[in-house]
């Protein structure tokens, strides 16, 4: 047996359990009540105390679409070509990446299917489809028996996409009540597969900008097309306030089946947040969206599911990332890898059950391949080098020709207040090597 296998059936409930992974939208730690928020969430506090809350997970990326695929492919973004957000066909090649993400690409669900789940993508998708592009893969190319998409996808739903827009006043479901809509989606597929394990991506786009809580809070805009009025911290209450109450309504809906099998519910983020009120918003840690300083990648991650994750868990050990999630619950499901399979990511489903393993890969990152197609945070200190890698304690940035380079101990010094390569040269050459080599094994 080899050892992922013997990992895999260690791991495995008896019963395959269902998996429902929630992606909110530049979502940071700020936002969330058990992570140092202001705002009270009590759904998720909840949801942490009778699950795992950790406090290591990092993004694939400091942006949605390059870390939606890490966590789809359990691979570095770059492998695929997409850098940045999936945009028009012009936008996509000023950042020299694809227009979607490749159909033959390994896939989470697909994997979990081959193995006998029912698999559903539900909300923002992102990874290609919208804007011109009109030719990205349907759902089930990527292994999904049933697609529910938002605009930015290859098969947008009617009730959430009047406009050919990302939402509009004339959405059937308005902005403030998707999340409710996806919701309702996701406890539909589960109620109609009883009696086969499911998998749902459910990917909400709350809380991304603009934060619109009721029709009081938006305004026309061109082409039939809404803006809000203002992205205010009052405003971001308001949304945050509702997707909590949102996650309680999955949470509940979840304990009031009467089933023997067990359902694993992942909340997370896909990248940091912006704007972010002085730092407020990331709890102090370094940079935003768009960064690779922490708080662009290092984001909430809460596991729950009576029966197999423990109950009333703080993980601050355990370094995570989005590339793991496709080992992680492959064994977790008892379900193989593909045959040539080779992730980027781990499996850590071991520190779901409760335990504190060790991260034995380093993780890398990239954003801003030049300067002009690359938006980068506004604020002084916020814009990072373009190539980051944690091993271990240290995390180093660095520009892709090796110049800039900047070293933290971000197990003793989480907000990056102090470079330490000048005392460490040895370390800063060494990651300055292992991550500017990375980044030229890239397309």
């Amino acid at each position: 047996m080899t050892p992922f296998l013997l990992a895999a059936v260690l791991a495995a409930p008896a019963v395959p359990p269902n998996v429902v992974v929630v992606l909110a939208d530049d979502l940071g730690p700020g936002d969330v009540a058990c992570y140092g928020g202001a705002t009270p969430t009590p759904h998720l506090d909840r949801m942490a105390k009778e699950g795992v809350r950790f406090t290591r997970y990092y993004a694939a990326a400091p942006i949605c679409s390059p870390s939606r695929c890490g966590l789809i492919t359990g691979q570095f973004p770059g492998r695929w070509r997409i850098t940045s957000f999936l945009q028009t066909r012009a936008g996509n090649r000023a950042c020299g990446q694809a227009d979607f993400l490749d159909a033959t690409a390994p896939s989470l669900p697909r994997a979990l299917r081959a193995a006998g789940y029912a698999t559903a993508h539900v909300g923002k998708w992102h990874l290609g489809g919208g804007r011109d592009v009109a030719d990205a893969p349907r759902f089930a190319a990527y292994g999904y028996d049933r697609g529910y998409g938002t605009w930015e996808s290859p098969e947008p739903h009617p009730d959430i996409t009047a406009r050919d827009w990302i939402w509009s006043a004339a959405d059937r479901v308005k902005r403030w009540d998707r999340s409710g809509w996806m919701v309702d989606r996701t406890l539909d597929f589960l109620r109609a597969h009883p009696d086969r394990p499911c998998f749902v991506n459910l990917w909400l786009d709350d809380p991304h900008t603009p934060w619109v809580p009721s029709e009081d809070d938006q305004q026309p805009g061109k082409n039939g097309r809404a803006t809000g009025r203002g992205d205010t911290p009052e405003r971001l209450a308001r949304v945050l306030t509702e997707m909590d109450r949102q996650v309680g309504r999955l949470l509940d809906g979840i304990r009031a089946r009467k089933s023997d099998r067990p359902t694993v519910v992942l909340f997370v983020s896909d990248n940091g947040p912006l704007p972010t009120f002085a730092r407020r918003r990331t709890t102090g840690l370094r940079g935003s969206k768009l960064s690779l300083y922490e708080g662009g990648v290092r984001v909430p991650f809460v596991a729950w599911g009576p029966g197999v994750v423990p109950a009333g868990g703080v993980n601050d050990t355990t370094v995570l990332a989005g590339v793991d999630l496709f080992p992680t619950l492959c064994a977790l499901a008892g379900a193989p890898l593909p045959k040539g399979y080779e992730p980027d990511g781990e499996d850590l489903s071991a520190a779901l059950l409760g335990r504190t393993p060790a991260r034995r890969k380093p993780l890398f990152w990239e954003y801003g391949r030049n300067d002009t197609a690359f938006a980068c945070p506004g604020p002084r200190g916020d814009r990072s080098p373009n190539v980051a890698v944690r091993d271990g304690a240290w995390k180093l940035l660095v520009n892709a020709d090796g110049t800039g380079a900047e070293l933290y101990d971000v197990a003793a010094d989480p907000t990056e207040a102090t470079d330490v390569a000048a005392a460490h040269p040895d370390v800063a050459r060494r990651l300055a090597a292992l991550a500017v080599g990375w980044r030229r094994s890239l397309p």
